[in-house]
This record gives C-alpha cells, sequence and structure tokens, in this order.
C-alpha cells in the first residue's frame, strides 16, 4: 500500500531545504568577498608600511615593520568588529520593537 504524502508538508520541507541551500550560499559569497577584502587591505597596509614607515625607522627594521603592521590590522579588525557589533545590537532592538508594535496591531483588529 502506497504511503500518501501531504503536500502542505511536503512544501514546507522544501521551502526549509531551499532557505538552508541559499542561507549557505550567502555564508559563503560573504566570506568569500571578506577574504578577497582582506587581501586587498592586507596590500595597501604593506604598502604604507613599505613606502612610509620603513623609511622613517630604516630598511633594515623588518621586525619593528612587521611588528608596525600587526598592529595597524589588530586595530582595524577591533574597530571593525565593535562597530559591527553595535549595529548589529541596535537592528535586534528595532526588529524587537517593530515586532511589538505589529503584536498589538493584530490584538487591535
Amino acid at each position: 500500500m502506497a504511503k500518501r504524502i501531504d503536500l502542505r508538508t511536503a512544501t514546507d520541507k522544501a521551502r526549509k531545504y531551499q532557505l538552508a541551500v541559499i542561507s549557505q550560499i550567502l555564508y559563503l559569497a560573504t566570506n568569500g568577498f571578506g577574504l578577497v577584502a582582506a587581501l586587498a587591505w592586507n596590500n595597501v597596509i604593506n604598502e604604507v608600511v613599505d613606502n612610509y614607515i620603513k623609511p622613517f625607522v630604516g630598511n633594515d627594521s623588518g621586525l619593528a615593520s612587521l611588528f608596525i603592521y600587526a598592529t595597524i590590522v589588530t586595530f582595524f579588525a577591533v574597530t571593525l568588529t565593535i562597530q559591527l557589533s553595535k549595529l548589529k545590537e541596535t537592528l535586534e532592538e528595532d526588529n524587537e520593537f517593530v515586532a511589538q508594535i505589529h503584536k498589538a496591531t493584530k490584538k487591535k483588529k
């Protein structure tokens, strides 16, 4: 005897899988472009260190230049992470506020 398939359940499962696939593609694409951007900034910072910092501290100061480079990269990484975290918190608070208004509006109807 053939098992009956509930089309509503099948459609819901298909939507969940579709959302999961799109979410994964978005995650991978975002990380890929993030890596490309990081490599581009890596080249910019290397050029700044080579053209402006090495002449100031001396061309034989490889270790000092690397420390300066690492400090610059760390500063940008920490600053960007803090700013993105604040943005995320603000958006989450806004979403909660909108959801509460939407819920209150539905009760009145």
